[in-house]
């Protein structure tokens, strides 16, 4: 045998080192599967890093598959890319690519691919310049954007951003998050509701504007928003591929407490884009509310005692949060809750433990007073506050407080810290307006660990029935609202927040009784339900262990799950335009065909597997 000279032993040698090291770097460690998400970071970026892992949060709370991949380890030419549904290239931490990366992604693209494109994503070079007179991937965006030549600094726009209705149901934004929310909420009808357009709305605040490139040009595709700057997102078609152009900084939004916009193009990239499958953020994927109830004084006793002959009580579970001290406004002043020595305030939270309302925390022991110290006072006078409204709670309840909302909304990230170190697990949030739960951003980190804020819901500038009255918003309005939110709920399977002040709902007993029969209705179906706060926050902490991966082979599609505890109630939902009636191969689940999905909702056990026919996106 010819002996092979060292020179080429050694150089073999070395190749076979370089294909290992490729192969096998834990930093890009990457799991195929037929739902995986790429998310494509810069290689000198951890994946550690909070403008990643914003993007793995959100993905994970809306049951998709997101992995995060270096550039590299998407150019490696060796073995080709991994198989996955759809690339993402995000806002923020991807301002620089290479003229590679940007060429591999649209051969990727051409070749048949999904990419969500965001923002300013490969907008400068890797020296940190814009080249040429466009971004690198207008074409693939299907408009021009990012004209720095031409334009320089007022190449961005802040401004309204509207759609139609179908748009913003599509994407996932409730009702009253955009305004009007339907034609008889606006102030004339148009000839169709299609065609009305609708702007993206800010609680409080009424207008809210959002950045994004100015776009010039025709757009070669389905416009799903638009701003003054043009162009705010939209769906392309190149080559044999597809584009959602997302020309907002939803990444950064996100971790600023806004983490809608991320959440719905997400969501909607996934489903209504690639129809994946998801898993289900709600018990047995059954939507709902939580209805949070703010006690703040003596001045609420009244109130809920009036409530107590309405039809409110026959329905339920709620989220009934209590100021508890003596005091409202000032130390001394006895205008408070009072619980440890009102009798009537005693047999009012008696009466909601017996019928399993959740009690929970309203802020610290006086209401006025440590709304206006809790930001700026004596944080150890705070932290007793709050200690004291919980220990007041629990003695009278006679079971733990873990949910909490703040007085006046206001709750800076110590008060987050504390909750989650005794033993709270779920907060109302003003933030995130519009969103589910979520365990949110602040300042660009993310809050807490197994905490989870709930945000509210909004009818335009209001939220609380209070607000809706000082708003000067007419019954009937506020009736189409509450149904169409509830249509919401029922029919993406998630659920949302909304609250009032005892006092402040009393106008509305015919609103509410109207909306109660119509939750009544669907309960009885099996398509609503009233949660609690830790009901949920507890369901998706023990959602965080589920397992679970989708493979395709032949035409037939395979998900397996398993948890270490139980999958009961765990659900899923197939999108039925690409996927057949799901079968049970191994493990508990029913399975049944809910408004455009199968939904397979686990049973008893650890491990689940089912099959389903797949036809070609």
């Amino acid at each position: 045998m010819k002996k092979r000279s060292p020179i080429v032993v050694a150089a073999a040698l070395l190749l076979l080192a370089a294909i290992a090291w490729l192969v096998l770097r834990p930093r890009d460690h990457f799991s195929p599967g037929a739902d995986r998400l790429i998310l494509l970071v810069p290689d000198e970026t951890s994946f550690s890093n909070p403008r990643v892992t914003v993007w793995l949060d959100a993905a994970s709370e809306e049951g998709l598959h997101v992995v995060a991949m270096h550039d590299s380890a998407f150019l490696r030419p060796v073995f080709g890319r991994p198989p996955c549904a759809g690339v993402i290239l995000p806002d923020s931490i991807h301002e620089r690519a290479s003229d590679l990366l940007v060429g591999a992604i649209r051969d990727y693209v051409a070749a048949g691919g999904n990419l969500m494109l965001v923002y300013d994503a490969a907008t400068e070079s890797l020296q940190g310049y814009y080249p040429g007179d466009r971004s690198r991937l207008s074409e693939l965006a299907g408009v021009d954007y990012a004209l720095y030549k031409t334009l320089g600094g007022a190449m961005i726009r802040s401004g309204d951003v509207s759609g139609t209705i179908p748009a913003m149901d599509q994407l996932g934004i409730p009702p009253g998050k955009y305004f009007p929310f339907s034609a008889e909420s606006a102030k004339s009808k148009p000839a169709s509701i299609d065609t009305l357009e609708v702007q993206i709305r800010r609680y409080q605040y009424g207008n809210l504007e959002y950045p994004s490139f100015v776009t010039s040009g025709d757009y070669a595709g389905q416009v799903l928003l638009r701003s003054s700057a043009g162009i705010a997102a939209g769906i392309h078609r190149y080559a044999k591929g597809s584009i959602l152009f997302v020309n907002l900084p939803v990444g950064y939004l996100k971790t600023q407490t806004d983490g809608l916009p991320l959440h719905s193009f997400l969501n909607y990239f996934a489903t209504h884009m690639l129809s994946l499958p998801r898993l289900l953020s709600v018990p047995d994927g059954v939507g709902g509310m939580v209805l949070n109830w703010h006690v703040d004084s003596n001045a609420a006793i009244k109130a809920l005692q009036e409530m107590n002959s309405w039809k409110i009580l026959q329905q339920g579970p709620y989220s009934i949060d209590i100021t508890a001290g003596p005091d409202t406004y000032a130390i001394g002043d006895h205008k408070g809750f009072d619980v440890l020595h009102n009798a009537a305030s005693q047999d009012l939270v008696h009466q909601y433990v017996g019928l399993g309302e959740e009690i929970g925390s309203h802020g610290g022991w006086i209401h006025n007073y440590f709304a206006a110290q809790v930001a700026t006072g004596d944080r150890s006078e705070m932290e007793t506050l709050l200690q004291l409204n919980k220990d007041a709670l629990e003695q009278v309840a006679g079971k733990p407080v873990v949910e909490y909302s703040a007085p006046n909304g206001d709750q800076p990230e110590w008060v987050t810290q504390w909750l989650e170190a005794h033993g709270f697990v779920a907060y109302y949030f003003t933030g995130d307006a519009g969103m589910g739960p979520t365990q949110g951003y602040r300042d660009g980190r993310r809050s807490g660990q197994n905490i989870w804020s709930f945000p509210i819901v909004q009818m335009d500038r209001a939220a609380s029935f209070e607000e809706l009255s000082g708003e000067d918003v007419s019954f009937p309005v506020i009736q189409q609202w509450l149904a169409a939110l509830t249509g919401f709920v029922v029919s993406r399977q998630e659920v949302r927040l909304a609250y009032f002040h005892p006092p402040g709902i009393l106008p509305y007993r015919q609103v509410v009784h109207n909306w109660l029969e119509k939750t009544a209705q669907l309960k009885a179906q099996g398509r609503f339900r009233w949660y609690t706060m830790p009901q949920v926050a507890n369901f998706l902490n023990s959602r965080k262990k589920v397992m679970w991966k989708l493979t395709e082979h032949e035409g037939l599609a395979s998900l397996e799950a398993a948890d270490s505890g139980s999958l009961a109630h765990q659900a899923w939902r197939f999108p039925t335009n690409r996927f057949g009636q799901p079968t049970v191969v191994r493990g508990s689940a029913t399975v049944a065909q809910y408004d455009g999905g199968w939904l397979v909702v686990a049973g008893e056990g650890n491990q689940l597997e089912v099959q389903a026919k797949v036809s070609n996106r």
